[in-house]
């Protein structure tokens, strides 16, 4: 790659305009200029870069930092730097150059591997993987390649510290036999579960049927092929002076990572690279230079389970539609390290982000939505719209994610290497979406409404989000031109739905292509609303967050909620990265104000709600916190959010400290007392802070509550999403995107 060379800035960070940014050096690379030749790669402009580096320092204002480096491109238009030290102690900066443990990555590195050997006619995507790989026993169901690409297999993920907390270095035949004898958690295809062990089989499927090791294959086939000069396997043998040190954060301070040999988990998170090689690695793939175009389509094609529930994985690759744009992606984290690697196939355009800081995924993802909003939106912060009324709320929730799978998959089917739903009974599919959005059916039951408008892309229910959603996309394009599609990511689905009963009359499109009855009073209605409460123009393209003084602008938003009370901008993140932003405990009480003005200023949040909960009882005001989330459950999407199980889950990620954990646990059991998981959840938790009586008390009730639920209405086994990988700290999605079931 042609580049006219790097340019060191041996400078201390600046702060941006509005933020006050911590004192780091920072490197960038320089490219294009009058000597670069043809194809060479171009800087994108100078706007641009600026509002790229603007983006990153507003996310390193928020916290610890130690080393961040940064990739985009588009196209041949390119932008990488590196912000803070690589090594913090011996203070060495951070540079292009530097690698990171690329963690969970490399399971996209091992699925491209299975797929050459698949094309080559050496690997079967059906074929018993124990037949592949001996040293791992037939279980009592088959397990094919195919499974295992797609986390179906029944293949367990880690069961505890000790599966997971590895010293010593393994060759192939010993990183299986941790989890050889292991049984299937289900029968495979029938749920989805992450399971590194999984992609370590694929890895040794690979050197099956390849006859070269693991690491020689990948180092000739993958990573030689996608221009990827530093990537190798992540043992001591490999690393040099660029290689990062790792931390983690511990109250608020940054500690040296503990030490974990990834060998034992080569196929599924054991390479390094630099954001350089991530870069590559994407540009590869979305040019089709690894596997052919029609391979490819198929490993970014999401799978589903045998019930058609589809999994937002293909093969190897997290893969599922982002406010309109098709996203092909996976992260990783480990001890040392957190990743993530985004790919859009229908924009040409790659963004790739390494920290040498555990634990970060929400922090990138945030990073990565900011960098994809530069680049393909034209800068513009988009803010989803917040409801007054809790079934207009489920009926909006439904227009986003139609006009996101649509224009999503007709991107990727038009100008990415994916296929087009079939336009087959458009009138059908019409009429379910009718059905799905209808009023009185949601006022009936707002919970089970919402489930099924989360499950319309499903295959279970014919896919009609995306066939309805596409076609909307098509006749647009047709009305309009492509220009005027990739406006509707930045717009919002609102602007997609106007623009498209414009279009029905304009071309005169059949009543049953149409919408109409109440669903279209409520888009007009709500087309109307949305013209009237636009955010204030200072924060167009800038989010609360990031802006320097974020109480000037309080008052424009309460006036806002003043005069569009039914229908705003939702700001409810953005005021919970302000509160963020102030210590814990010793600026408790600015954060819990704003806090209280997240909930004030959007009350529907769930969770704005549950962050006020935790600042509440760390403030010892426990009496206030049932009140307030019983508030939540009453909403369809608290219904599905504060549900037992999601509950849980919520307190493991989110719980500040185990005290704030112990007081949210016991605000459940308030809200759900005929939960025996919450209960028992309680008695562990209660016990832990030495009160034996309590945690005696919570068992009681648990054994009350199972005696008292019939086994029929016991909850299922809910299906595991991603996890992180082992000592990184709670992460609730390893693809590093925290993926939102309430708005794609």
């Amino acid at each position: 790659m042609t580049r006219s060379g790097l340019l060191f800035a041996a400078l201390w960070l600046w702060a941006a305009p509005s933020l006050a940014a911590p004192r780091l050096p920072f490197e960038c690379e320089t490219v294009g200029g009058d000597e670069a030749g043809a194809g060479a790669p171009q800087a994108f402009t100078a706007e641009v870069q600026k509002a790229l580096d603007a983006a990153v320092r507003a996310e390193l204002s928020q916290g610890p930092v130690a080393g961040l480096s940064v990739g985009v491109t588009r196209g041949e238009q390119r932008w990488v730097c590196a912000y803070g030290y690589r090594d913090v102690v011996k203070k060495l900066p951070a540079t292009p150059r530097t690698t990171y443990r690329l963690a969970s990555i490399t399971k996209s590195f091992t699925a491209v591997a299975v797929l050459q050997l698949v094309e080559q006619g050496k690997l079967d995507l059906d074929a018993d993987i124990h037949a592949l790989v001996p040293a791992y026993p037939s279980k009592q169901w088959t397990v094919t390649v195919r499974d295992l690409l797609g986390h179906l297999s029944g293949v367990p993920t880690y069961d505890g510290l000790a599966s997971s907390d590895n010293v010593k270095a393994l060759g192939t035949r010993e990183a299986i036999s941790l989890f050889a004898q292991k049984p299937l958690s289900f029968e495979p295809r029938t749920r989805y579960l992450y399971s590194t062990w999984g992609y370590n089989l694929l890895g040794a499927a690979v050197e099956a049927a390849s006859g070269q090791s693991y690491r020689d294959y990948l180092r000739e086939h993958v990573f030689q092929r996608a221009g990827m000069a530093h990537a190798d396997l992540d043992v001591i043998a490999t690393r040099d002076e660029h290689q990062a040190a790792g931390y983690r954060v511990k109250d608020g301070v940054l500690k040296a990572s503990r030490f974990l040999d990834v060998s034992s988990r080569f196929g599924g998170g054991g390479t390094r690279g630099s954001v350089d090689d991530l870069l590559g690695f994407g540009r590869a793939v979305l040019r089709h230079q690894l596997v052919s175009r029609e391979t490819m389509g198929r490993m970014q094609a999401s799978m589903a389970t045998s019930d058609g529930r589809l999994t937002d994985y293909g093969m190897g690759f997290a893969t599922y539609p982002l406010r309109g744009h098709y996203l092909v992606a996976h992260a990783g984290g480990q001890p040392e390290t957190t990743t993530l690697l985004v790919m859009f196939p229908a924009e040409d355009t790659v963004i790739a982000l390494a920290t040498n800081i555990e634990g970060e995924a929400k922090r990138l993802r945030r990073l990565s939505i900011r960098l994809m909003e530069g680049v393909l939106e034209d800068g513009l912060a988009r803010r989803d719209a917040h409801f007054a009324d809790p079934v207009d709320a489920v009926v909006y929730e439904g227009l986003g994610r139609i006009a996101s799978y649509g224009l999503a998959y007709h991107q990727w089917g038009t100008r990415g290497p994916g296929a087009l739903p079939p336009e087959e009974d458009l009138p059908g599919a019409f009429s379910r979406v009718a059905e799905l959005l209808d009023r009185k059916l949601i006022a009936r039951d707002g919970k089970a409404a919402l489930e099924r408008i989360r499950g319309g892309h499903d295959p279970r229910l014919g896919s009609v989000f995306i066939r309805v959603g596409a076609h909307m996309a098509r006749t647009l394009e047709k009305a309009h031109g492509a220009e005027r599609l990739r406006a509707y990511p930045a717009e919002g689905p609102l602007s997609f739905f106007a623009d498209y009963l414009a279009a029905c009359d304009a071309l005169g499109l059949p009543d049953a292509e149409r919408f109409g009855g109440t669903l279209r009073a409520d888009l007009l209605r709500f087309v109307a609303g949305w013209k009237r409460a636009q955010v204030p123009e200072p924060l167009l393209r800038q989010r609360l967050d990031e802006v320097k003084d974020p109480e000037a602008h309080w008052p424009a938003l309460k006036k806002l909620a003043t005069t569009a009370p039914e229908l705003r901008p939702d700001f409810s993140d953005e005021l919970l990265r302000v509160a963020d932003g102030f210590g814990w405990r010793k600026q408790a009480a600015p954060r819990l104000r704003w806090l209280e003005r997240a909930v004030e200023l959007q009350p529907g949040s769930v969770d704005a709600r549950l962050a006020l909960s935790q600042a509440l009882l760390a403030a010892k005001r426990d009496d206030e916190v049932p009140p307030l989330l019983r508030e939540a459950l009453a909403t369809p999407q608290g219904a599905l959010a504060l549900a037992p199980a999601a509950f849980l889950k919520r307190v493991v990620l989110e719980a500040q400290d185990a005290k704030v954990g112990l007081g949210l646990v016991r605000a459940g059991v308030a809200l759900h007392p005929d939960s025996p998981e919450l209960w028992e959840a309680l008695a562990k938790r209660e016990r832990a802070q030495g009160h034996k009586a309590e945690a005696k008390a919570a068992l009681r009730q648990a054994r009350r509550a199972r005696e008292l639920r019939p086994e029929a209405l016991a909850p299922p086994e809910s299906t595991s999403r991603p996890g992180a990988e082992p000592g990184s700290g709670p992460v609730p999605d390893d693809h590093g995107l925290v993926r939102s079931r309430r708005a794609p």
